[in-house]
């Protein structure tokens, strides 16, 4: 995350053992892929404090910093919109979701094939770790992005999973205002720890 790699291990092991204990709580196998999101937040945030103690060891900081982006980049514009499905009853807002998804989907095999096709190398700025990702087409995929990640929740008839998107919209314009550069590694840090928002929702339905 941005400011330190203090920071960024302490998130990680906080959310890593907020995920472990919210899987304990979910009931079905529907509810894991909710359930697991604090928890890959953890080894994200885990992964870029590694990212930033590695700076002097190269081929440790580029695998960690692909690790980051792979899960920031192509991994969740799929995987949230998929848990909020299996979590929906509501036959309208799945059909709904499912649009989302093939939106995530386009998303994430753009931007896979921008990481895959030019060089990662991450650099600090203004105390905070920018991921040279660059496409000419930026904000319209960026766009579609928050459209995947933050409408899945907003359509979604539970409560708190809106609430949870309500709120991730909010860090995405706050990020987006302050860290124009180092966006995605601000908002990830922020979404991670709004993720404990996914444990209130296992354990209100306790």
């Amino acid at each position: 995350m941005c400011f330190s790699a203090p920071a960024s291990f302490v998130a990680g092991g906080v959310l890593s053992v907020t995920g472990a204990v919210t899987i304990k709580k979910a009931k079905k196998r529907s509810e894991l892929p909710f359930a697991s999101i604090p928890l890959i937040f953890g080894v994200q945030q885990l992964t870029e404090g590694l990212v930033w103690v590695s700076f002097s060891i190269p081929a440790v900081n580029l695998i960690a910093a692909y690790i980051f982006i792979f899960i920031s980049h192509i991994f969740w514009p799929l995987y949230v919109p998929i848990a909020i499905f299996l979590l929906e009853e509501n036959k309208r807002r799945r059909k709904t979701l499912a649009f989302f998804f093939v939106i995530g989907s386009v998303v994430s095999a753009y931007l896979f094939w921008l990481i895959v096709t030019e060089p990662i190398a991450p650099i600090i700025i203004n105390h905070s770790i920018f991921y040279p990702v660059v496409s000419e087409y930026g904000y319209i995929i960026l766009s579609l992005y928050v459209l995947a990640t933050v409408g899945s929740c907003l359509i979604s008839s539970h409560k708190l999973i809106k609430l949870f998107g309500a709120v991730l919209l909010i860090s995405f314009t706050i990020s987006g205002l302050c860290y124009v550069e180092t966006f995605i590694s601000v908002w990830c840090y922020f979404a991670a720890v709004l993720s404990l928002i996914v444990y209130l929702f296992f354990a209100q339905n306790k």
